[in-house]
């Protein structure tokens, strides 16, 4: 593995992280959180006319730029460091590889250059428990149902004109504002029970969505309520499904990792300037030796967490499935860091007027959607089979 950054990969963030100062700040960051989408679309047009982003670890042949995950998580730590809000996780990470795996011809052919514009955004709908069982982070999937019925969750009934979904899911990222919804619905009853992904579009007859109230503004999620609406297959009927959601998790985890770590490095660099000029009983607080003991610890954290979160973006693009270590040590450093960056920033800490707790509240909302640690790292134990034998350690 070398670590070093290939002049692409400087490039990428050199560029990308120059454009979010400038187009991303606090103001215009406050200000995209309380627009109906939720997001800057401006900003969003400007990441993929510039940069190519959204279609940054799509084929050429879809209209994308032929980069691999690796390049992919980078650029998402540095969107990360400024809690972006953009459709880039929805569309470019849960939603995008879906279709580019599971897809017919002529669904990739459609869909897909859509997507490397930008000028489609798109989510992944998972009903049941949580997106991370679905995902294979924190349990296997095998079990995993899309509902139906009494359960909940979206029912898929096939007729003579075409699949037919009904059904409710609760905080879909970018649910009320996303152009094409990739739907997990159950089918085949009892006997015959599986879980299938439907297309459905935004202007879909029967579909409503709303906005919801979410811990983690910067992830703004929708509530979709489908009434009998008309759906497209993805794939062909006999597609797996669960196997290739597990596929896609750990390389969620592994993007998710990086953009944690952005984030975590941010909050740091924050509380470190402010400790540096905040004074209290005639001495700045930074040169207390219990404030600096304090942000070493958080200093090393960020620092392990980046170096598990590359390792992981690497081996992601080798075959190798890590990232939901990774993402379990990144979201520890980050809930880390947060912390102790509105401990050290005092009464102003807590407020609505200053970021870091925007970053509180992203650690919080990642461990609710993608977590929480203890069950990422549960999980990848139980992956290498390390109690396989059914010892416990003492």
């Amino acid at each position: 593995m070398d670590t070093r950054l290939t002049a692409e990969q400087d490039e990428i963030r050199r560029t990308l992280r120059g454009l979010l100062r400038k187009r991303c700040g606090s103001p215009e960051l406050r200000t995209a959180l309380d627009s109906p989408a939720g997001y800057d679309p401006l900003l969003w047009t400007a990441l993929a006319d510039r940069l190519g982003l959204p279609g940054l670890a799509l084929p050429e042949r879809y209209g994308g730029v032929g980069c691999t995950i690796t390049d992919l998580a980078l650029a998402c730590e540095e969107t990360g460091r400024c809690l972006a809000p953009s459709p880039l996780l929805a569309t470019s990470v849960l939603t995008a590889p879906l279709v580019l795996d599971l897809g017919t011809q002529t669904q990739r052919a459609e869909l897909l250059p859509r997507l490397a514009a930008g000028t489609l955004t798109a989510t992944l709908a998972v009903s049941g428990p949580s997106l991370a069982t679905a995902l294979a982070l924190t349990s296997a999937n095998a079990g995993y149902s899309a509902g139906g019925g009494r359960a909940g969750g979206v029912q898929a009934r096939h007729r003579a004109d075409g699949w037919w979904l009904y059904g409710q899911v609760d905080q879909v990222l970018d649910g009320h504002s996303a152009g094409l919804l990739l739907v997990a619905a159950h089918t085949g009853g009892f006997a015959r029970s599986r879980t299938l992904l439907f297309l459905v579009q935004a202007n879909a007859e029967g579909l409503v969505r709303t906005r919801q109230t979410a811990l983690d503004a910067t992830r703004p999620q929708g509530r979709v309520q489908l009434r009998e609406v008309r759906a497209e297959l993805l794939g062909e009927e006999h597609t797996e499904v669960l196997p290739a959601l597990a596929a896609l998790g750990d390389r969620v985890a592994a993007v998710l990792a990086a953009e944690a770590v952005g984030a975590a490095d941010r909050v740091l660099e924050q509380t470190v300037e402010y400790v540096g000029r905040r004074e209290q009983f005639g001495r700045r607080i930074g040169s207390f030796q219990a404030v600096k003991h304090q942000l070493a610890d958080v200093y090393v954290a960020v620092q392990a967490a980046r170096s598990a979160s590359c390792y992981a973006a690497w081996a992601t693009a080798q075959g190798e499935r890590v990232g939901g270590l990774a993402l379990a040590q990144a979201l520890e450093a980050l809930r880390c860091a947060a912390a102790e960056g509105v401990q050290l920033h005092g009464g102003i800490g807590f407020t609505w007027e200053h970021d870091v707790q925007l970053y509180f509240k992203r650690a919080a909302g990642d461990e609710l959607l993608f977590g929480p640690v203890h069950r990422l790292r549960d999980r990848a134990a139980e992956t290498a089979g390390l109690f396989g034998g059914g010892e416990v350690a003492v």
